[in-house]
């Protein structure tokens, strides 16, 4: 038998050397395969919570569908969980992301948009995160209330920023609203990508934002006038009272207080500027109340006044009667909705103007010309009558038309001239310095007007045109402006500059004059090489038409804006001519 090996001291020293190797690369290996496990995972796989659930169509469709509020918002919720291979918008690894919390205090604070907070409060979300807290340690009910809370808050933001940046009317859908600008085509599922950012943009939705400054200070208005509101509105003048600056009225006092403020309503009464208070008996048996004293109309009020007329588009000459007594007794609560109205038509507006365009703001008589987005000029102009009313639309500015023709309209001729041209046409057209010609442009030929049948004329049988060929008596004067329409409108000279002094210009049969068509006509063809100031005149002073293209085509808006924040903060607002807002706000506040 041989006798039991025992190992050397080396033996063992390597074999416990290579055992601590071993246990080192397993635990290596370990590690490494954990990192790598943690790399493979899924988006939304956590180490406590498992898989981030998914949505699909079907179940985005039914929700959307089950609440009327939602209803009309399923289109722009299908495209936003499809781009998103429909993960979840609001959860982050099974928390909600900051901006729920952020949509829905922006919802709570909704009047200060002129809307209703409670149109947007569809669902009790209080209740719904209370559940999904309560729910943390079931994850079958906690995905149930993932999914439901993801789609409605979509749901919520979609309703909410439908109106907030596309309007809450349909301004296409009212036929008196009168509104045929080019729409607003912002894509609200890129909109909600940008706030969850998920992409870049160059606009506010990130924010929350309004697109354009002008409704941001609309909205600043709406807030200073609901202060004015909350303080009790702002005072009210006698009817009848007529002050001119220097007189001495007791209705000084209340004008004092509705434009400077209550605090400057009672200046120190001296000989000089204040005629004693006196007792005036009421009724047997009651005590006698005291008059106001008669506070002169001092320069300070009267520089107020005037800074009212302006905004109100009244000349301002400082005197208290007629129009600015009615302005001035306008209540406030008339006041906020009229800016609220405007602040609707603003979301209507497409969400950027191009850099350079026409704007004519029919209420304001005033045409707009912006430049590399920065107003270049402006000028006064006429718009139509209240029956005749300038449509509002967009369109591109094509031709400058120098010493133009005017094509008399068929209503015209049927209403105005058909007697006249009856009795005596050739007379007739004499006078007028018209012409009938058949054909159009260079290849219009004359007519002899006796051989139609004025008595007798229908549109069906009138097939020729009615012209005042170029020349003083023109009624489109030395230049027109043409924007190729359905409405047949464009901007256009006048031999009636007189018009221009009065303040409310609406005088034409619908398109647009203006005061400064020289000027215009330079400003739109400098970039047109031969067409200088002399070109322009000396093609007018030679009395045949001539159509110039522009070098690039000009956007035109005719808009309808009865108020709006200038440069400087000020309010302005002016009478609704056409009745549109009128038309705005049956449907607006109902």
């Amino acid at each position: 038998m041989h006798a039991l090996h025992r190992p050397t001291f080396f033996t063992t020293f390597c074999c416990w050397l290579l055992g601590l190797l071993l246990c080192t690369s397993a635990v290596s290996c370990s590690q490494d395969q954990k990192a790598q496990l943690k790399d493979a995972l899924p988006d939304g796989l956590t180490k406590a919570g498992g898989a981030q659930p998914k949505l699909d169509s079907v179940y985005i469709v039914k929700y959307m569908a089950a609440e009327p509020k939602f209803k009309d918002q399923t289109e722009w919720a299908k495209k936003f969980y499809r781009e998103r291979d429909f993960r979840l918008g609001w959860f982050r690894n099974h928390e909600l992301v900051p901006q729920a919390r952020t949509l829905l205090g922006v919802i709570n604070k909704a009047a200060d948009e002129g809307l209703d907070p409670k149109e947007y409060k569809t669902k009790d979300f209080d209740k719904l995160f209370s559940d999904l807290e309560a729910a943390q340690g079931d994850s079958t009910r906690r995905n149930t209330l993932e999914k439901e809370i993801d789609v409605a808050l979509s749901g919520t933001y979609f309703n909410y920023a439908s109106d907030f940046y596309r309007g809450t009317v349909d301004p296409r859908a009212v036929k008196a609203i009168d509104w045929n600008i080019k729409r607003n085509k912002i894509k609200l599922h890129k909109a909600l990508m940008t706030i969850l950012k998920e992409r870049e943009s160059t606009y506010g939705y990130y924010d929350f934002e309004p697109l354009h400054p002008e409704y941001d200070r609309l909205r600043k208005a709406l807030s200073d006038y609901r202060t004015i509101q909350r303080n009790g509105g702002w005072a009210t003048l006698p009817a009848g009272t007529r002050l001119k600056p220097g007189d001495a009225s007791p209705a000084v006092a209340a004008l004092r207080a509705r434009l400077l403020g209550q605090d400057a309503a009672a200046p120190a009464a001296t000989a000089a500027t204040a005629t004693p208070t006196v007792a005036v008996s009421n009724k047997p048996g009651q005590p006698a109340t005291v008059a106001p004293a008669a506070v002169k109309y001092d320069s300070e009020l009267v520089a107020a006044v005037k800074e009212f007329q302006t905004e109100n588009g009244l000349k301002p000459d400082g005197i208290v009667a007629g129009e600015t007594l009615r302005l001035l007794n306008i209540p406030v609560n008339q006041r906020i909705d009229q800016i609220m109205l405007n602040m609707e038509r603003w979301r209507w507006i497409p969400k950027k103007f191009e850099a350079s365009y026409l704007l004519v703001n029919i209420p304001e008589y005033t045409l707009h010309v912006v430049e590399d987005n920065k107003e270049a000029f402006t000028m006064p102009v006429i718009v139509g009558k209240t029956l005749n009313a300038t449509p509002v639309f967009s369109d591109k500015m094509e031709f400058v038309v120098l010493a133009p023709y005017w094509n008399v309209p068929y209503s015209i001729i049927d209403k105005e001239l058909r007697p006249k041209l009856a009795a005596n046409p050739q007379a007739t057209l004499d006078r007028l310095d018209m012409e009938v010609v058949k054909g159009w442009g260079a290849k219009a030929t004359p007519i002899d007007p006796s051989s139609v049948d004025w008595a007798n004329l229908t549109p069906k049988t009138w097939k020729y045109t009615l012209r005042r060929r170029p020349g003083p008596k023109n009624d489109l004067g030395d230049v027109k402006f043409i924007f190729p329409n359905s409405n047949d409108i464009y901007l256009h000279d006048t031999p009636h500059d007189e018009l221009f002094s009065q303040t409310k210009r609406g005088f034409s049969h619908g398109c647009v004059r203006v005061a400064e068509p020289i000027k215009l006509a330079e400003y739109l063809l400098r970039d047109k090489l031969g067409w200088d100031r002399t070109a322009i005149m000396d093609t007018i002073a030679g009395r045949r038409e001539k159509y110039v293209t522009l070098p690039e085509k000009l956007p035109v808006y005719l808009v309808y804006f009865t108020t709006w924040v200038d440069d400087a903060g000020k309010v302005h607002f002016r009478d609704d001519i056409y009745g549109h807002d009128k038309a705005l706000a049956k449907e607006y506040f109902n």
